[in-house]
């Protein structure tokens, strides 16, 4: 089982002037300490719980990893998850096929429909109703497939059209960065999954998975195509949810037990949201990781 890191707040002291410096050395310690991936949420205000109150700092997710790309050597990238509605889906796929290049094909590809409509109201950022989001994120995982590929010819899609998709360079990751798409809804997002994803990634718990799971497999079915080439990713929210317990205090035992429970699910990839302190990262991977990875 692999394990990621999810970094959701770079509320650190010193404040902006530190956070780079900050931000690198956590990406070097993680990848020292064994985690197999890191990742940013695309968001542009900060979410509780996940980060800090919302006018606490967040970086805009593909200028960050473009600067983790130039900090690590071998841990994988990616965004959990790009919102479709951010950026026009050809710049999108741009700028992961840029990250990807930079980062020596060491990228995954995480997009979904997005749901924060306060936060695009308040940045001026359209936000169409939920069928409009899910042909727009259809249309984007149809025209990255293709222009991965190398295909040219023109792209007709539900919401968009691009008239000579070229992509100079191509993404170093073979056949292309894993696209990943996040959510867990049966009628929409689960049938996407099933046709476009190499990976997938649900917000749950271990009790739950195999209910999320069967539906992916009975969507794939419908398509057929084998669940077994979709990686199945967790991002686990135990982490933060813990630190509301009253007494609780965060020891390696319960973190190797708790990862335990995925790994006993044939989870092949769980992502947690842990303390990104150094020490605290060195000590996750002497002590857990190679427990249970």
């Amino acid at each position: 089982m692999k394990v990621g890191l999810q970094l959701a707040s770079f509320t650190w002291p010193g404040g902006a002037p530190e956070i780079a410096h900050r931000l690198g050395e956590i990406a070097q310690t993680a990848e020292e300490a064994g985690f197999h991936s890191l990742w940013v949420m695309d968001h542009y205000f900060q979410i509780p719980p996940w980060g800090k109150p919302e006018d606490h700092p967040m970086l805009e997710a593909y200028s960050t990893l473009g600067y983790l790309a130039a900090s690590t050597q071998r841990i994988r990238l990616g965004v959990l998850v790009s919102g479709v509605v951010y950026r026009p889906p050809a710049v999108l796929i741009k700028a992961a096929t840029t990250v990807d290049v930079l980062s020596g094909g060491r990228t995954y590809f995480g997009i979904g429909a997005a749901w924060f409509k306060a936060e695009a109201d308040a940045l001026g950022i359209a936000f169409p109703d939920l069928s409009e989001r899910y042909a727009l994120l259809e249309d984007t995982l149809r025209l990255a497939r293709q222009t991965w590929s190398g295909d040219t010819a023109p792209f007709e899609g539900k919401r968009v059209r691009a008239g000579y998709p070229l992509s100079n360079p191509l993404p170093l990751s073979s056949p292309r960065p894993k696209i990943l798409v996040g959510g867990d809804g049966p009628k929409r997002t689960l049938p996407l999954v099933a046709k476009y994803a190499d990976a997938w990634n649900v917000i749950t718990s271990p009790a739950r998975i195999d209910m999320h799971r069967d539906r992916l497999r009975a969507a794939c079915e419908k398509v057929g195509r084998s669940f077994d080439d979709i990686e199945v990713t967790a991002l686990d929210p135990e982490d933060l949810r813990s630190e509301e317990i009253p007494g609780y205090k965060w020891t390696p035992r319960w973190e190797v037990e708790r990862l335990g429970q995925w790994r006993e699910r044939d989870v092949d990839h769980v992502i947690v949201n842990i303390d990104a302190d150094p020490a605290n990262l060195r000590r996750f991977g002497a002590e857990v990781i190679s427990k249970v990875a």
